[in-house]
């Protein structure tokens, strides 16, 4: 009896372990990210994503023990049913938010999960045991089987991250990892065809596996998928794609531009000067002239379009991760008629780089800081509205000078808005929580920090504008008794916590919220 690990028999068994582990890994990572981007809240979808797969695959595995004669047969059946499942999973997904509520997709997520995270705790104690009836010791064939996994399980995760996610999305992800999961139900097909009794059978199955996914693949995004997009909105869709970071779609009815990322607003052309000159001349008019600005954000150019309104500014340097979203709008002709062709002002800087990267290894002092970020809706996000970022911040600022920062709706999320305030007061900045109201996304946030003291009173307006004029600034500053920071929504005092790393209770605080908007 053979029990080399060179044996040929043996070595397709090993090979099938590395690829399906690589399958495997990805269609787990595929769902978490799935989960994160349509449902929010990412720590919870991944945390409930690996629960679900990895308790999927113990039953499974334990499922694998009725399953008697005919080991490879079974196993090719599993790799083509993995295939049609975690193939079109967020396929289906995507029907399921333009069709049903959220709770109908969540449970989709769940049951796709934990499904395919059966199937796939079923091929390894398939393989383990194939391997033991070729001629390995069980031992041994366990181990080098489990080896070869464990090795594909990384794979998998770096490929997804590098390159599928990015270059592909989740839709093609998912078709062409269950391609290659076909692929290998037919390689072992026709690796032991001699054992196979239905052998044309399997391989007929196969070939129509393989070909329902490459149409997935090729037409299931763009033919499907886009068109479910198209009911997301409530506006036409005229531009929709998928950059290294995030989703960005834009819609257009009559004169109205809106611009999405992952699904939430980032502005409506009917009003967005409301937003961005409420964000930028308090600011500019808080004290003297700031003549070298921070933008971190404000990809969309709008933020720098109010800025460039002062000649006395000398440098204005913008930090935003996505180079791709700013490159489309800079050369879109309606979002580049909006913002002014502000990118192209000699006084900007553009840096494509990680806020809290920049801020740590700048050295750089500014007059002037604009956070212009999107709202703390996930982790990554979070921790741009951290003591921890604030501090660093604070260090960037000139002896006179001061920062603004958008803090979401204190009326949608009262709690997210004053926790966001006072994690910016305990670095020790004075500041000034002030509010203005935006048509198309509400009553919105923002705060206002200085090194020094500012009179609200005493700030001017130093530029044109189209909504604001000095006399409605002090306004801005006044809140009303549902809007406190010491009420919660039942009228009782609440204390809030500052939101930091190791503990980052502004993302529960900003779900709370707005979970019913």
């Amino acid at each position: 009896m053979e029990t080399n690990r060179s044996h040929p028999r043996l070595r397709p068994l090993y090979t099938a372990s590395a690829i399906v582990s690589i399958c495997g890994i990805v269609f787990e990572v595929l769902l978490g990210a799935a989960g994160s981007y349509a449902l929010g809240d990412g720590v919870k979808q991944y945390a409930l994503t690996i629960g679900l797969f990895l308790s999927g695959m113990g039953a499974g595995s334990a499922w694998s023990e009725r399953l008697g004669a005919s080991l490879l047969a079974k196993f090719v059946l599993i790799e083509y049913a993995i295939a049609l499942i975690g193939g079109s999973s967020t396929f289906w997904l995507f029907f399921c938010l333009a069709h049903f509520d959220p709770v109908t997709a969540q449970l989709f997520l769940f049951s796709a999960t934990f499904l395919i995270g059966a199937l796939t705790g079923v091929e390894l104690p398939l393989l383990i045991r194939k391997a033991s009836e070729v001629g390995l010791q069980l031992n041994k064939s366990a181990a080098r089987i489990l080896f070869f996994d464990y090795a594909g399980s990384l794979v998998g995760t770096v490929v997804f991250v590098l390159w599928l996610r990015p270059s592909l999305g989740l839709i093609k992800t998912a078709f062409l990892v269950a391609f290659v999961n076909v692929g290998v139900g037919l390689w072992m097909t026709f690796a032991y065809r001699e054992e196979l009794q239905r052998y044309r059978l399997y391989r007929t199955i196969g070939i129509a596996c393989l070909a329902a996914m490459a149409l997935g693949f090729l037409y299931g995004e763009k033919k499907y998928a886009s068109d479910w997009e198209r009911k997301l909105y409530r506006d036409p869709v005229i531009r929709s794609f998928q950059t290294h970071y995030q989703r960005v779609v834009v819609t257009k009815k009559e004169n109205d531009l809106r611009l999405f990322l992952n699904g939430s607003l980032q502005f409506s052309s009917a009003d967005e000067y409301r937003y961005h000159e409420s964000l930028i001349h308090p600011l500019m008019g808080s004290g003297p002239l700031r003549k070298h600005i921070l933008v971190l954000g404000g990809g969309d150019g709008l933020a720098l379009r109010e800025l460039a309104k002062y000649e006395g500014v000398e440098r204005i340097t913008l930090v935003d991760l996505d180079r791709e979203l700013v490159d489309f709008v800079r050369n879109d002709p309606l979002l580049s008629a909006l913002n002014g062709r502000s990118f192209d002002d000699a006084r900007v800087r553009l840096v494509h780089d990680d806020a809290y990267r920049f801020l740590t290894e700048s050295e750089e002092r500014y007059d002037g800081i604009v956070v212009d970020l999107p709202d703390p809706n996930n982790e990554t996000l979070n921790k741009l509205y951290t003591r921890e970022f604030y501090t660093i911040l604070r260090s960037r600022l000139a002896d006179n000078g001061a920062a603004v920062v958008q803090a979401t709706s204190p009326f949608h999320s009262t709690k997210a808005y004053w926790s966001i305030g006072r994690t910016i007061a305990s670095t020790g900045l004075n500041t000034y929580p002030y509010h203005a109201d935006i048509p198309s996304m509400g009553d919105w946030g923002f705060v206002l920090a200085s090194v020094r003291p500012i009179d609200v009173h005493a700030i001017e307006l130093r530029a044109a504008t189209r909504y604001l004029q000095t006399e409605l600034l002090p306004g801005l500053f006044q809140f009303g008794k549902d809007q406190d920071a010491d009420l919660s929504e039942s009228g009782k005092p609440v204390r809030l916590e500052i939101n930091t790393m190791n503990r980052p209770v502004l993302i529960e605080y900003y779900n709370e919220g707005w979970k019913h908007y």
